[in-house]
């Protein structure tokens, strides 16, 4: 069978010019829309580091959450067809990032910490197998270049 292609589109709208525009460095405002046709629009900004609005949604905490979001929706599918029931899961991701010298940066490692209950009579060996079959399902996971780790707590619910 032949690879499907699915396309994901996205508009960002800069909204922090003012008056000045990038005059300078700190003349405008790292505030910004992201817009997906039919969603509800997300305010974002720069990390706090780096001038942006520590209310706001920053590239750095979505790139983690969509790591985490993705890992999760596979480890339930892969729990729902292996016949072990979730009852309940939460995740708390810690993304760390190096900045360079020259102000460039890269992730150097992801760690998910799934906090997850199953019903009794769900196999745990099973609902522990099932992160291993989640990261290697999961789309965003196999497009980064650095390591996800996972260090999941299951409990009987």
């Amino acid at each position: 069978m032949a690879n499907k292609i699915h396309n994901y589109y996205t508009q960002i709208a800069w909204t922090g010019a003012g008056e000045d525009g990038t005059k300078t460095y700190k003349s405008y405002e790292r505030l910004y829309d992201l817009n997906i046709e039919g969603k509800p629009s997300v305010v974002g900004s720069a990390d706090p580091a780096f001038r942006g609005d520590a209310g706001c949604h920053n590239p750095e905490d979505m790139l983690v959450a969509s790591v985490s979001s993705c890992h999760m929706l596979w480890y339930l599918h892969i729990c729902s067809v292996s016949k072990v029931i979730v009852t309940s899961y939460i995740d708390n991701a810690e993304g760390i990032m190096e900045e360079s010298a020259d102000g460039s940066g890269r992730f150097t490692k992801i760690t998910l910490r799934p906090r997850i209950k199953i019903s009794s009579g769900s196999d745990l060996v099973k609902a522990e197998e099932a992160h291993a079959k989640a990261n290697k399902m999961c789309f965003i996971a196999n497009t980064l270049n650095c390591p996800i780790e996972h260090q999941p707590t299951i409990e009987w619910d």
